[in-house]
């Protein structure tokens, strides 16, 4: 009786390792996809440049400046793609996270080193550190007041502010046959009826 109940929690165990591990392989895939489709709409998911490959790499810190580098990153990114390809596929992405993770994680064992590199990316999204922000200070507040324009500039606006568009930067010319201002301007067609 004792080794069945073993058996069993022993299979119970395994059956919960399994689960973590599948779940830590979903989170793994799930951060490959977020960063391979990243700023582009029509990226699949399912490859990565080495591009997204290195912000991927920075963003979850496996780049440390240390042990791994940019140039690291870059040379196992070579190393696992196909040599005509200029992606990686999801298969590739793990070969390449074997490779870096003896590196980054000296000290280990080849197998924890991979579960700490797998840690450090699962469940991570792209950061955007660095996006331009719309400046509002006086000095852009002063450029873009269309009330304080004089000259020129100030016809290429209504009173309101809103632009003419064209009209307001370019003189128009009128094919009438008329001479601007001219006064009698379209009393031609009459002075001829009348004779």
């Amino acid at each position: 009786m004792a080794k069945a109940g073993r058996h069993s929690a022993t299979r119970l165990c395994r059956g919960f390792l399994r689960m973590a591990e599948s779940t830590d392989v979903t989170l793994l895939l799930d951060s490959f996809k977020k960063f391979a489709i990243h700023g582009d709409t029509k990226a699949s998911g399912k490859e990565m440049n080495g591009k997204k490959w290195a912000k991927l790499c920075k963003d979850c810190k496996v780049i440390d400046g240390k042990n791994v580098t940019s140039t690291d990153v870059d040379i196992v990114f070579t190393k696992v793609k196909a040599k005509t390809s200029r992606v990686i596929t999801y298969e590739e992405f793990q070969k390449a996270l074997e490779e870096l993770a003896p590196k980054r994680f000296k000290g280990q064992s080849k197998e924890e080193a991979l579960k700490s590199i797998h840690k450090l990316i699962e469940g991570k999204e792209p950061t955007n550190i660095g996006i331009t922000k719309v400046a509002k200070t006086a000095a852009v507040d002063r450029l873009t007041d269309t009330s304080k324009y004089t000259g020129s500039h100030k016809e290429r606006f209504d009173e309101s502010g809103k632009g003419k568009g064209k009209g307001g930067r370019e003189e128009l010319v009128e094919n009438t046959g008329y001479v601007g201002a001219y006064k009698e301007e379209g009393t031609y067609d009459e002075k001829t009826k009348a004779k």
